[in-house]
């Protein structure tokens, strides 16, 4: 299951659907990350949302899969961390992946849709007042071990496993966010590598 996860995460979601709809490389144009926002920028909201929900799925059906497989918690959080591995370093696309927040996200969904809603207001709430993906994403992914030991306190580890993980992949955004450089999420621009 944590090879299926790797493999099905290695899938680039960005850059088919980019080539689905004719547009350029998000590997090579925008921020240069196959990831939503920059297929947002690249194509607007179509290629964004169908780039969305199936990075999601790339996270949710291996766990969902290993939760009916019955396997133990502690093994959900390692499954779903090879899903999110997968997504950032792809074998299929050069190992040139995004930053796995939307997989991440999809992996946490066979939780409960209760925590499903949190993270969604928490990520929305942050980027009406600030406008960087980025920064929402950081919020939402900090916040992630909290609200699962609300909800499901079984899953916390592995939850905080995640967030780790996702926290590494954004330094350069959180370096970006502390110097003041980093791109809001309606600018165009080649410098930023939103998530």
């Amino acid at each position: 299951m944590v090879i299926s996860a790797y493999l099905m995460g290695s899938v680039s979601s960005a850059v088919l659907v980019c080539r689905l709809f004719g547009l350029p490389d998000p590997r090579t144009e925008g921020s240069k990350n196959p990831g939503t926002t920059n297929v947002y920028r690249l194509g607007g909201a179509v290629p964004a949302v169908l780039t969305l929900l199936a990075d999601m799925l790339k996270g949710t059906i291996p766990v969902w899969g290993s939760y009916f497989l019955q396997l133990p918690a502690i093994w959900l959080g390692v499954i779903a961390v090879a899903a999110c591995i997968g997504h950032m370093y792809p074998c299929f696309f050069e190992f040139s992946g995004g930053k796995g927040v939307a997989t991440a996200f999809g992996a946490l969904l066979p939780i409960g849709l209760d925590l499903g809603a949190l993270l969604v207001i928490t990520w929305g709430l942050v980027i009406r007042t600030s406008g960087y993906s980025s920064l929402a994403s950081i919020v939402t992914i900090s916040l992630s071990p909290l609200f699962v030991y609300w909800i499901k306190p079984l899953y916390t580890l592995p939850v905080a496993m995640l967030a780790l993980l996702m926290l590494w992949r954004h330094h350069q955004n959180i370096s970006r966010l502390l110097a003041g450089t980093e791109k809001k999420i309606w600018e165009k621009g080649s410098t930023s590598e939103q998530s």
